[in-house]
């Protein structure tokens, strides 16, 4: 049988009398054409890829985030907006080695951005270093004095130091320059509290709750002042101030704990009577489901 190519009608090269060594040399050496982006188009990028670790962020999928910012620092490693946006999902996925190095980088780039030291301020307080976040946040506030958030946590650093004088005026500060500010006026009643001022405590309290009535810290708190009012009277404050514990231990079972109540910045005093009050017959139940429920490591904010 004839090989194919003769059956196919096509002339081998060596019978038309051609040598292979005629033939064109092989192409192997030529290198196949590779597209390089340019510039503009890797920031287009790395922009577009800030934006999708953005909105990861706002959802709560800190570590998705983190994972995105990280290709936007590889695309755009001299803008400083990058490097924050990194450090800011490794904070929330508590990342916080890697947080403090994205930080250094970003303060490198751009050392006069208040964001970048308020962002290595709230990352010393979360490392236990209250000194040092008022330094930083104090810093940031000599470039940026109007925020907010700067004096709240400067507010809480002072919790940490046993300042109660500084933290409140830091408090005060803090939802006079943000009305909304929730956290800041709870704060105040934390503080309040503990210095045995209770009626001011529980005016701050019910500003709160007309705020953000679903607050389970300010419903158990709240709780505790109407109870230490009752003294023992089951009176209209003693009923009210069931009524506030079952809505906070439904809202968050993980006020039930001691531990937590101190990690929130709860002062001995409130966290004492708070106690008491979780010990009443009219709260057994919720309670007890409160301490199945309680999980502050997977509840912990990001």
């Amino acid at each position: 049988m004839a090989p194919r190519w003769l059956r196919a009608g096509v002339a081998a090269p060596l019978m038309l009398g051609l040598s292979l060594g005629n033939l064109p040399a092989a192409r192997a050496n030529l290198v196949p054409y590779v597209y390089i982006p340019q510039r503009v188009e890797l920031e287009g990028a790395g922009l577009g890829i800030a934006q999708a670790a953005s909105r990861l962020l706002r959802l709560g999928q800190a570590a998705e985030a983190a994972q995105l910012a990280a290709l936007t620092v590889q695309l755009l490693p001299d803008d400083p907006r990058g490097w924050l946006l990194l450090a800011e999902a490794q904070l929330r996925s508590k990342q916080l080695k890697e947080a403090g190095t994205s930080l250094a980088r970003a303060k490198e780039l751009d050392p006069r951005n208040p964001g970048i030291w308020f962002a290595q301020g709230s990352l010393a307080l979360r490392e236990g270093k209250p000194e040092a976040a008022i330094e930083l946040l104090g810093q940031g506030l000599k470039l940026d004095s109007n925020n907010a958030g700067a004096y709240f946590d400067i507010g809480n650093a002072h919790i940490q130091l046993a300042q109660p004088v500084p933290a409140l005026k830091a408090f005060e500060q803090a939802a006079k320059l943000r009305r909304d500010f929730w956290e800041a006026i709870n704060n105040q009643g934390l503080v309040l509290f503990d210095m045995g001022k209770t009626k001011e405590a529980l005016g701050r309290w019910r500003q709160v709750l007309s705020l953000k009535p679903d607050a389970a810290e300010t419903n158990l708190a709240l709780a505790t002042g109407l109870f230490s009012e009752a003294a023992g009277r089951q009176d209209s404050k003693y009923q009210e101030a069931l009524a506030l514990a079952n809505k906070a231990l439904a809202a968050d079972p993980n006020y039930v704990l001691d531990s937590y109540q101190k990690d929130q910045l709860w002062g001995p005093k409130l966290r004492l009577i708070t106690q008491e009050l979780l010990q009443q017959s009219g709260l057994k139940a919720a309670v007890e489901r409160a301490l199945a429920n309680a999980n502050p490591d997977g509840n912990e904010e990001e």
